[in-house]
């Protein structure tokens, strides 16, 4: 079974207890449709990330599962966007724009990353914070780490500054660009638009506003022979490029959700099909608070230490 640098094996969830809008990222968020509150909501969420990782689990990826029971985070579910791992023993932790979400920065998972993994350094970027350059993780980056790349769409919450700082001290290229919806939205997030596997990556190329740069990124995913698997819009807002590879028992997984794979057509799935497995995960209520499967997933591309 080949492993890959692309798949790691281990992720963090966060289990929220009490899920509901944020409605400090409604501005710039396009994706979020999530307008009722209550216990409802905050009870199906918290069924939601249950079942995801015991689906996870179940095909030999290791959740490592924290509780967030507090009341002050209601994008906690995200944990992507405020830290990230790196081979070698690397970890960086994220400036966001949002206040409520600076609020999602733990110490203990941190802590459980320095205990479980070999973690050589630490390096904080909330500094950047204060003079409003942001940079929010996995979901403002999609990181190939096959040929060290950066892709990153130009938004409030990745600014330039921080990903040359980001892709200085971490060995990436950082490779920014435009990309909006059909209204002229701009994609709040890298993650949303596309996905980078080991042999193929789905994304969102017509969302892409400068047609030169548009072929500079294509031709740099397709570089190492990767299947480029191209997705509408209309498939981009179904959650169908918000997905993330990983290291099963069995071999490599798709993990998303169950909307994106009802968006797929025929064609699309069976090209993921050749080289992974898609696991579908059911999470309708916390997609619309705008993100889905990816964004729950941190992915822990660190050594164990056991």
């Amino acid at each position: 079974m080949r492993h890959s640098i692309q798949a790691p094996a281990a992720v963090v969830m966060v289990r929220p207890h009490h899920f509901t809008v944020n409605t400090e990222t409604a501005a710039d968020n396009s994706f979020q449709t999530i307008s009722d509150r209550g216990e409802d909501l905050a009870l199906r969420a918290y069924a939601e990330i249950t079942a995801a990782a015991a689906t996870l689990e179940s095909h030999g990826v290791k959740v490592h599962l924290f509780e967030d029971e507090g009341t002050s985070t209601p994008d906690s579910v995200f944990p992507n966007n405020w830290f990230s791992t790196h081979a070698g023993g690397h970890v960086a932790i994220y400036p966001m724009k949002a206040e409520s979400r600076r609020r999602e920065r733990r110490s203990d998972i941190i802590e459980m990353l320095k205990t479980e993994y070999r973690v050589q350094d630490v390096i904080d970027y909330s500094g950047l914070e204060p003079d409003a350059l942001f940079l929010e993780g996995t979901g403002a980056m999609v990181l190939d780490h096959i040929d060290r790349v950066a892709y990153a769409v130009r938004s409030d919450r990745t600014n330039p500054i921080a990903l040359e700082r980001f892709s200085t001290h971490f060995n990436f290229e950082p490779m920014a660009f435009e990309a909006c919806d059909s209204k002229g939205m701009p994609i709040y997030h890298t993650n949303v638009l596309m996905c980078i596997g080991t042999d193929f990556a789905v994304i969102g190329t017509g969302m892409i506003s400068d047609r030169r740069r548009r072929e500079e990124v294509v031709g740099r995913l397709a570089r190492f022979g990767r299947r480029i698997i191209d997705l509408s819009e209309e498939q981009i807002g179904r959650f169908a490029g918000n997905a993330l590879e990983l290291q099963g028992t069995e071999g490599r997984i798709l993990a998303l959700s169950s909307t994106a794979l009802d968006a797929l057509d025929a064609g699309q799935r069976a090209a993921i099909e050749e080289s992974v497995r898609i696991v579908a995960l059911d999470i309708p209520t916390i997609e619309r608070a705008g993100g889905s499967v990816r964004c729950t997933l941190a992915g822990i591309h660190l050594t164990p230490r056991h």
